[in-house]
């Protein structure tokens, strides 16, 4: 059975959500952009996924300098402070009563154009700002049966044409790295830099353990994940060799452990590279598995800390 590193638990609560647009609640069926709007034209926008946990956004201030050094980046003006969209996710989940268990999308647009077109001068109206707050938790079963990697051909590209540091909207390079990792029979893509080494997944970040070590990419040419961040926050804290380094192919077969890390399902194993089975038979690997609890004791000790 096919599992990918966003499956998630169905919850009939989302049917009803409110979802926040331009300052408005708008119910979940009737929540619409213009046909205009820059994102949909042209993927002209920057986005967040945030998770909620006991009324607190997780590792917020990260997500929030992230989307605003990626609209400086993409030359745009969201006209908010972070005061102001810290204010504005409150209200989103305020009004939908929501506590725990949440994954909020948070997505800033140029705005609407006055006709289709790339260019931002015929940018006529403010940004547009939405969030989707929804009930949503990992699947368990994901995180116990891990996921299989396919390489796929797409190679995550240099930053002087477009920087993968950058959480834009356009992420067509990565659907078509997961449709042929899909057509392959595997779960997601793994991908490589331009220089053949491994860079990243298609929508997750990817580490291997090696000797005791933990390997992963340099960072150059992946979107350089909050949770990636925080596992090697975690491995320098707890004494253990972490390597942001180059690596091939012939490092991921040989490796005792991989696992792909993201905001939505946290740390997930992986079992399986190009249909080579990895030697670890337990599943999480014991590293894996150690990983998993240093980074869920880091979320407990930031929600502490919000909370006082």
């Amino acid at each position: 059975m096919a599992r990918g590193t966003h499956d998630s638990i169905e919850d009939d609560r989302n049917s009803s959500i409110l979802v926040y647009v331009n300052g408005e609640m708008v119910p979940r069926n009737e929540a619409k952009i213009s046909v205009f709007d820059s994102g949909y034209l042209v993927g002209d926008g920057v986005w967040e996924g945030l998770r909620l946990h006991h009324g607190v956004f997780v590792f917020l201030e990260d997500h929030l300098k992230r989307l605003f050094e990626g609209a400086r980046m993409i030359f745009m003006d969201m006209g908010e402070t972070i005061e102001s969209l810290k204010e504005k996710l409150q209200a989103a989940i305020a009004a939908n009563g929501m506590e725990d268990g949440v994954h909020v999308r948070l997505m800033v647009t140029r705005g609407n154009k006055k006709t289709p077109s790339q260019d931002p001068r015929l940018t006529v109206t403010p940004p547009n700002i939405v969030i989707i707050p929804e009930y949503k938790e990992a699947s368990p079963e994901t995180k116990r049966s891990g996921v299989r990697l396919f390489t796929s051909a797409i190679r995550r590209g240099s930053p002087d044409y477009l920087d993968p540091r950058l959480n834009c909207h356009s992420k067509l390079h990565e659907v078509i790295a997961l449709s042929q990792a899909i057509g392959a029979g595997a779960d997601e893509a793994l991908m490589l830099d331009v220089n053949g080494f491994v860079s990243t997944c298609n929508a997750t970040n990817f580490f291997i353990v090696r000797n005791g070590e933990v390997w992963t990419s340099t960072g150059n040419y992946c979107m350089n994940g909050v949770t990636r961040s925080k596992v090697i926050s975690v491995c320098e804290k707890e004494g253990i060799t972490v390597r942001q380094k180059d690596f091939s192919l012939v490092d991921v077969y040989s490796a005792d452990e991989a696992f792909v890390t993201g905001t939505f399902g946290g740390l997930i194993p992986v079992v399986e590279v190009d249909r080579q089975r990895l030697p670890d038979q337990a599943i999480p690997g014991e590293m894996t598995l150690r990983f998993t609890e240093l980074y869920d004791r880091e979320i407990a000790q930031y929600i502490e800390k919000a909370k006082r």
